[in-house]
């Protein structure tokens, strides 16, 4: 580490993190910032869950205070969260992640033409909901999966969740995205909990750059509250496409 590491990552981390609290996909940028400061990947997966919980936990209790968090709906999909971003941390430490980016290749086009085309992050026009049985059930689903994401590798994590409890489960935009974090800061804490036993985590970096994260977290979400759905869409659409370029010049290198 020099006082270059923490001159790339902190500004892009805080940036992260505002992205992040609007509509999720912070990973999107601060998991770059760190790979540009030269930190090995499994080190800058590790090191990125330090300042990502951080941020998201900031993120998270200000969307409680808010009463955006369903507690009851949450809580079964923080269970399954905690499950699956254990078991992804577990196999980020031993695959490599090849496969998986050109899979993510195929997803990310038809993720921004939903977005661009449907109506699940509308809420103007807010989608007949769910009985609680099922909407819980789509909830768990969704938060094992992306649990497993999350903790392998992570970027996109918030805006796929957002997608999901919009889209498959229909909740309105502001309990979607109050559940979105509540399920986020348990992959976070159970991936970096993994990473943290086998060391692969920078701290004094991961620290630093965790306060600039609670910053753009505390900025972002008071956007959100004050804007709602009019930021959210413009803003996936570009974590989604910075993301995409990033994996094809990944694949290609």
């Amino acid at each position: 580490m020099t006082l270059l590491s923490f001159a790339i990552v902190c500004p892009l981390v805080f940036l992260a993190g505002f992205v992040d609290a609007i509509a999720g996909g912070g990973g999107l940028i601060s998991l770059p910032a760190y790979l540009i400061a030269g930190l090995p990947v499994h080190t800058a997966i590790a090191t990125n869950k330090v300042s990502s919980c951080m941020g998201t936990s900031i993120a998270t209790l200000r969307y409680a205070r808010s009463g955006f968090i369903p507690w009851r709906e949450a809580a079964a999909g923080v269970a399954f969260a905690l499950a699956g971003s254990t078991l992804g941390a577990r196999l980020a430490l031993l695959l490599d992640d090849r496969v998986f980016r050109v899979v993510m290749l195929v997803i990310l086009p038809l993720t921004a033409v939903y977005v661009l085309r449907g109506k699940a992050l509308q809420e103007t026009q807010p989608q007949e909901p769910y009985p609680p049985r099922r909407t819980a059930l789509v909830i768990m689903a969704a938060s094992l999966g992306i649990g497993v994401y999350d903790g392998f590798y992570g970027p996109g994590t918030g805006t796929f969740l957002l997608l999901i409890l919009t889209g498959a489960a229909h909740m309105d935009l502001r309990r979607a995205n109050g559940v979105s974090k509540a399920i986020n800061l348990a992959t976070n804490a159970a991936a970096l909990t993994v990473y943290l036993i086998h060391g692969a985590a920078l701290l004094p970096l991961g620290v630093t750059a965790g306060l600039f994260s609670i910053a753009g977290n505390y900025a972002g979400t008071k956007m959100f509250s004050a804007k709602g759905a009019r930021s959210v869409k413009p803003v996936i659409l570009i974590v989604l496409a910075v993301f995409f370029v990033r994996e094809l010049m990944n694949l290609l290198s």
